[in-house]
């Protein structure tokens, strides 16, 4: 009995597409953590990059529960003295929403070179306009 090892290389890669509009942000993340790691297809491999591109549009939109709009807090330190900078969402929203999607998907993929490799695959637009509809994404349903 031989055991199955996807290489990277022979991956077939589809492209999907995410409409975020008044979707739960946690929903939408792990969505697209789990296609992007290739958890959805039968030749998964756990050290190998098996998952597809992901392309998630109205990210301005997206929602979240509770008072997490006004009581969640992103931290980030440069590693100077008094760099340590914190926003809510309200203010993440208004400058650069993209961010939203992208920093919740980062904390769902390996924090490793693997991760990194994965998370290039993402592609976060504020709006519902994108440039990849050469790829012909497939809309991809939230369950």
């Amino acid at each position: 009995m031989n055991t199955f090892s996807a290489k990277a290389e022979q991956v077939d890669r589809k492209w999907w597409i995410i409409d975020a509009k008044d979707q739960i942000l946690g929903e939408v993340a792990v969505t697209a953590a789990n296609v992007l790691r290739g958890k959805n297809k039968p030749i998964f491999t756990p050290h190998v990059d098996t998952g597809d591109y992901v392309v998630v549009i109205n990210a301005a939109e997206v929602r979240l529960t509770g008072k997490k709009e006004t009581k969640k807090v992103y931290t980030r330190v440069s590693g100077y003295v008094g760099s340590k900078k914190v926003e809510t969402v309200e203010k993440v929203r208004e400058r650069h929403p993209e961010l939203l999607v992208e920093r919740a998907v980062k904390g769902m993929v390996p924090h490793n070179s693997l991760g990194r490799t994965v998370l290039k695959k993402l592609k976060v637009y504020a709006d519902d306009q994108h440039p990849h509809q050469g790829q012909a994404p497939t809309p991809l349903a939230i369950a």
